[in-house]
């Protein structure tokens, strides 16, 4: 093979990741605009009035544990104290722990159950489907219509229930989702760019896709599911790491309606440690890649749903594998630089790389709308922006080889166990967190590539000089930032 025809395939590879992430940026953009539209459209939805009694229904909240000896203790105080009639509400734990925190957890419901409230301690002889298995599981013996689920880590506020169920009043409503908040947000620079990205997804993404009736996902956590629902999209299933983007789909499939409520706050521990943060987005972007390959035909046949509809589905189905786009752009634009100097022919072909900067700026203006929801706005709090914006556009491309991988495996079929995110509860640990028994000492196989990432990127900012080609200078050097930043955090427990 001829350096000319090797020079014209990787040029079309790093062309074509460019230009599907161009066109990635525009639809974000238009969810952008949606979101802009929401604001000034206020609608009235038909909601129950707890006023009168008969119209408050029974309600079964689901908490699936596993190994949450940290957390465990603030959760079911914290949801045993939710402001709703004792006698229309009962707790399920659905516990499938397998360390001493069993005990700990059965005296806490025992202390519970003494209040006269119910509260149930739900444990499973295996942990076939893991946490969609649990739910599924606890449903067959759920006496409410309606079931609230709450993950390990999270803090819903005392009116949660009265905030979200009397939205089910419309018999068409499936799922009502809050938004998540984050309690540990400033506690280290990689808190804060997951609250960053997560805040976008939760602003932008959720309402702009909501708010046009597009399909939006349940997220694991912090929302509640009509009972009914979740047997006619066919319950929970487990084929899936994101079981909860799966059954999404299922159900909006069903025409069953999700109401997003991004003004109703539930606050969440983020994962500290970048191991803990790893294994959580390897199990997302895995989820996302497997989802896409289950439901997109679905979406695609569906004569029930629009055509733009059936888009923002497939984009959305398709996020996580981004990551393969950004990858191989990173790892083509190396060789890129020489391809220029050798073959200054082919000069017009990189003006394709303009779209890159462009993409970074339709980002940019999306992402501040949903900071500045969040931090508000300002001189000063656009400055902080700034920064923030580049700090997680720096480390996020430094994620982009495992999640690469991670979305591969989705897409290939190969399965993996659901690997829990490890839970800290900061707050009451102090400096003791670091001593969690659930952290993993194991360094991932993927920490040696990107070792060799940093070194590769190096060698790309050392090439700009060589070549005297500034252009893809700064896009090293985040790469070569980036990377570093996730291969010495990998090594380290704070």
């Amino acid at each position: 093979m001829s350096y000319l025809v090797l020079s014209y395939i990787i040029l079309f590879f790093y062309s074509l990741a460019i230009v599907l992430i161009f066109f990635y940026s525009l639809a974000q953009f238009n969810l952008l605009l949606n979101y802009l539209k929401s604001k000034k459209k206020k609608t009235e939805k038909v909601k129950f009035n707890f006023s009168i009694a008969s119209e408050i229904p029974f309600v079964t909240i689901q908490l699936p544990i596993f190994n949450e000896k940290y957390v465990v203790e603030r959760l079911l105080n914290t949801v045993s104290q939710l402001k709703y009639p004792i006698d229309k509400f009962e707790i399920q734990v659905l516990d499938d722990s397998t360390d001493d925190s069993i005990h700990k957890t059965k005296e806490i419901i025992d202390a519970i159950a003494a209040k006269g409230i119910a509260i149930h301690h739900i444990r499973r002889k295996n942990r076939v489907g893991f946490k969609a298995g649990a739910l599924k599981e606890g449903l067959k013996i759920s006496k409410g219509d309606f079931i609230v689920i709450f993950d390990a880590d999270f803090v819903p506020k005392e009116d949660w229930l009265f905030q979200t169920i009397p939205y089910f009043k419309d018999k068409n409503v499936g799922v009502v989702q809050t938004r998540w908040g984050h309690i540990n947000r400033d506690f280290s620079l990689l808190t804060k760019i997951q609250a960053f990205a997560l805040d976008a997804h939760f602003t932008l993404e959720q309402v702009g896709r909501n708010s046009k009736e597009h399909f939006i996902n349940f997220n694991g956590t912090a929302g509640a599911w009509r009972k009914s629902c979740i047997l006619d999209a066919g319950n929970w299933e487990s084929d899936t790491l994101t079981e909860d983007l799966d059954l999404s789909y299922r159900a909006q499939l069903k025409k069953w309606q999700f109401v997003y409520l991004e003004d109703i706050e539930t606050p969440a521990e983020l994962p500290a440690v970048l191991s803990a943060a790893r294994s959580q987005q390897f199990r997302w972007n895995k989820g996302g890649a497997e989802n896409f390959k289950k439901m997109s035909k679905r979406v695609i046949a569906a004569h029930n749903i629009s055509i733009k509809t059936k888009f923002h589905g497939l984009l959305h189905l398709l996020n996580s594998s981004m990551f393969l786009c950004i990858f191989a752009m990173a790892l083509l634009s190396v060789p890129v630089l020489y391809i220029k100097k050798i073959f200054p022919e082919l000069k017009i072909l990189f003006n394709i790389a303009a779209f890159f900067v462009l993409t970074s700026i339709i980002f940019f203006t999306c992402y501040w709308f949903t900071y500045k929801k969040i931090n508000g706005g300002g001189v000063v709090n656009f400055f902080k922006y700034v920064r923030m914006f580049f700090t997680f556009y720096t480390i996020a491309m430094g994620f982009s080889f495992q999640n690469s991988i991670a979305v591969l495996e989705g897409l290939l079929g190969k399965k993996s166990e659901f690997v829990r995110t490890p839970k800290f509860n900061i707050e009451t640990l102090k400096e003791k967190w670091k001593e969690n028994v659930y952290l993993s000492n194991t360094i991932s196989k993927n920490t040696i590539v990107e070792g060799l990432l940093v070194l590769y990127f190096l060698f790309g900012i050392y090439s700009a000089y060589k070549l005297n080609d500034f252009g893809l200078l700064p896009f090293h050097v985040m790469l070569f930032i980036g990377y570093g930043y996730v291969f010495v955090k990998s090594f380290k427990t704070s």
